[in-house]
């Protein structure tokens, strides 16, 4: 409650001040007098685990990179009541090894939005063994509040093609999700449908249940929470436009719960 009034506070004295649209850079007596506010607080968890092959590994981080470089995203990050957004993005597979590989950055504009797909081109790339989704939920959530933004908004995506297969002792994924969701973040996600696992793969969750109902029913949740299935590792690119797209432009309660892109 107290992000949302803020930003709506934030929004009635830009009104005021119509005419003024230059963005100043923060200074020192801003950053002593708080958090930044923006809109959207935005955590991605890329999974690196050994069901993802290099090649892979590389499309789901172009995928992302893509997204940010088309002008289509800061154009709706520009519709949003501040005009700007924070965005971070880690790897992770077991359920100690993740790794913050860009960090939180303020986007409000195509350049920033550029330079935020340049750093994700660059980004270095590391395999895991294991599929801990509840270490991901975790540490994703002990992101938040240490980048200097306050959204009005915050939210994990969590993109990966295989249930949480390995977790701390005395730690489980419906209780990692639960702590996230009490404090008030969604958690989206982005199921890869791979239809052909490399054989070496650690053993999968007891779960059975097809991927995207996994998804759909132990990870996912929060006000709005959705996720986007892609069919196939080719179909990733397009599958996180299409997220970003509605995490950023605020989609309305109506769109579905669960989309399907095809590459």
């Amino acid at each position: 409650m107290r992000r949302r009034n803020f930003v709506r506070g934030a929004v009635l004295a830009s009104t005021a001040m119509a005419g003024a649209v230059t963005t100043r850079p923060r200074t020192r007596a801003h950053a002593a007098a708080g958090p930044e506010p923006v809109d959207l607080e935005l955590v991605l968890a890329v999974d690196v685990s050994s069901s993802i092959s290099p090649e892979e590994m590389d499309l789901q981080f172009r995928g992302y990179a893509a997204a940010f470089a088309a002008a289509d995203l800061a154009r709706r990050v520009g519709a949003g009541p501040l005009g700007a957004i924070a965005c971070a993005l880690f790897i992770w597979s077991d359920p100690d090894h993740q790794q913050t590989v860009v960090p939180w950055t303020r986007i409000d504009g195509a350049g920033s939005a550029r330079a935020f797909a340049a750093a994700i081109d660059a980004a270095p790339r590391a395999t895991g063994l294991y599929t801990s989704i509840s270490g991901a939920i975790d540490f994703a959530a002990g992101l938040f509040g240490r980048g200097g933004f306050e959204g009005a908004r915050r939210i994990v995506d969590i993109s990966g093609d295989g249930a949480d297969n390995a977790a701390r002792p005395g730690r489980t994924l419906a209780q990692a999700r639960d702590d996230a969701l009490d404090r008030g973040i969604v958690l989206n996600g982005l199921a890869i449908l791979d239809p052909d696992p490399p054989p070496a793969s650690p053993p999968r969750h007891a779960w059975r249940a097809p991927l995207d109902e996994y998804y759909r029913d132990a990870v996912i949740g929060g006000l709005g929470s959705f996720l986007v299935v892609a069919e196939g590792f080719e179909a990733f690119a397009p599958a996180v436009r299409r997220k970003l797209a509605r995490e950023i432009a605020h989609a309305p309660p109506t769109a579905p719960r669960v989309e399907r892109v095809v590459g």
